[in-house]
């Protein structure tokens, strides 16, 4: 793999090994782009099958959450960790010590947050070397699970797509389709039930799919079923690439809304929506009320102003469908041109401050 050209091609700025022989530490730190802030982004202990396949991932993940960041409305860039090994008996408190040194050396550049095969008590950990990790326990004074946050924003998303595709953002009456019923998809399930919407569920968690049952009166469908279920709203919150050549003809929904990341298996897929005339939330800017509520707590956590920049996820995908409409191109490519265009106004902003000799200024950042 030639790194320096896979650098360039998307223009990250730094890509970090750090190792650490005593407890088995072997992480990669990608900082996609600090134009808007530091870097914000999860870190994810995963059993890679070469190391090329964890710089390949960690790469991809860094941009995705510039893109994430900047369509949020945050002042944070995009960054991620991958974290090499079994996080089922891999992990150790010096592990997660050492990675918190490693943090604290990049002096604020980059903050970090659970993923994937990271826990809390992970962060918790890392907090005991650092300052820059969000995620961390309450006693800290962290926003705790952010589950119910993210579904809250889903929420506020989907109603915003409705209201596209049905001329009203009411979900009275509404069928949805939910594809994974785990923590965030339940909450979201609450919100939807109280709202008078009429559920049909599936997961391959029986136990996760009697709870919904029990709780909101949902109909259960065999996992293989979903898709082509007769419903208004699909929305995956499980598995991603589900929006696919096998998934796509059997599609009935006029709205794909949902939790779940990638849930367009390539790029094209979306374009196939498009054409179909579904409305298609992007994953990135309607899952986003977890990043923005962890966000807040670079701040001191506010829970009230925390919710009210989540509900604005509704906006977010207005002003995404807006773009579509106006520029004749799918949503997912809508939700990047508005991402990029924020990005680049802050660039040519410094540039122009810089050109116009107040090189000499020091700004303040996060």
């Amino acid at each position: 793999m030639e790194l320096f050209s896979a650098l360039e091609r998307d223009d990250y700025e730094q890509l970090l090994f750090c190792q650490d022989k005593a407890s088995g530490l072997k992480a990669i730190i990608a900082i996609h782009d600090t134009t808007l802030g530091p870097a914000l982004g999860g870190t994810r202990m995963w059993t890679y099958a070469s190391e090329e396949e964890a710089i390949v991932d960690a790469l991809r993940l860094a941009k995705g959450m510039t893109y994430k960041n900047a369509v949020s409305g945050l002042n944070l860039g995009g960054g991620k960790t991958v974290i090499i090994g079994d996080p089922k008996k891999d992990k150790n408190e010096a592990m997660f010590r050492a990675f918190g040194r490693y943090i604290q050396g990049l002096n604020g550049r980059y903050i970090t947050a659970e993923d994937v095969g990271t826990t809390e008590d992970d962060m918790d950990i890392i907090h005991q070397e650092t300052d820059y990790v969000t995620g961390i326990s309450q006693s800290y004074g962290s926003s705790g699970n952010p589950s119910p946050v993210t579904a809250f924003g889903v929420y506020r998303g989907m109603k915003a797509a409705a209201k596209a595709a049905f001329g009203t953002d009411s979900l009275e009456g509404r069928t949805i389709a939910i594809q994974g019923v785990g923590h965030v998809a339940f909450a979201l399930c609450g919100h939807l039930h109280e709202e008078g919407a009429r559920l049909i569920v599936t997961d391959i968690n029986k136990e996760a799919v009697r709870r919904a049952v029990d709780a909101y009166g949902a109909q259960a469908v065999n996992p293989d079923e979903i898709v082509g279920v007769e419903s208004d709203i699909y929305a995956p919150c499980a598995l991603g690439a589900t929006i696919n050549d096998q998934t796509l003809p059997l599609l009935k929904a006029k709205v794909v809304a949902g939790a779940a990341n990638n849930q367009l298996k390539e790029s094209r897929h979306g374009d196939a929506l498009h054409a179909m005339g579904i409305v298609y939330a992007p994953d990135y800017v309607i899952n986003a009320g977890g990043v923005i509520n962890i966000a807040d707590e670079l701040n001191g956590y506010n829970k009230e102003r925390a919710l009210k920049q989540v509900s604005k996820i509704y906006d977010s995908i207005t002003r995404v469908l807006e773009i579509s409409r106006e520029k004749g191109i799918p949503t997912y490519a809508a939700a990047d041109h508005l991402a990029e265009e924020r990005i680049a106004l802050l660039k040519n902003s410094r540039s122009t401050f810089l050109r116009d000799g107040h090189h000499n200024l020091s700004r303040k950042r996060l």
